[in-house]
């Protein structure tokens, strides 16, 4: 999960910065967070933000399937949405390779 989570904030743009600790942290919702407190798996406030940025322009990327992303929301399954974002995040970084 952790390196899931770490994908999705390089995907979202979040600022970083390495404070004291030596680790990176991640700017969220006007905090900062360790990639061990990332919540993007356990939070549907810290994954819509995600989910509606994989939709934006889905018009336009007609390449991509959005249709697990879909089935998660509908289902009400953040585990199911999660797991569709993160594929998702996957192959968009492929296709841009």
């Amino acid at each position: 999960m952790k390196e899931n989570n770490k994908l999705i904030a390089e995907f979202m743009g979040l600022d970083t910065e390495v404070f004291w600790s030596g680790k990176v942290n991640y700017y969220f919702n006007s905090s900062w967070y360790e990639e061990h407190e990332l919540s993007y798996n356990v939070s549907w406030d810290w994954l819509m933000p995600v989910v509606e940025k994989c939709l934006i322009g889905e018009a336009e990327r007609e390449d991509f399937i959005y249709q697990d992303i879909y089935d998660g929301l509908t289902n009400i399954s953040l585990s199911r949405t999660y797991n569709a974002v993160v594929e998702f995040i996957n192959q968009n970084n492929k296709n841009n390779e």
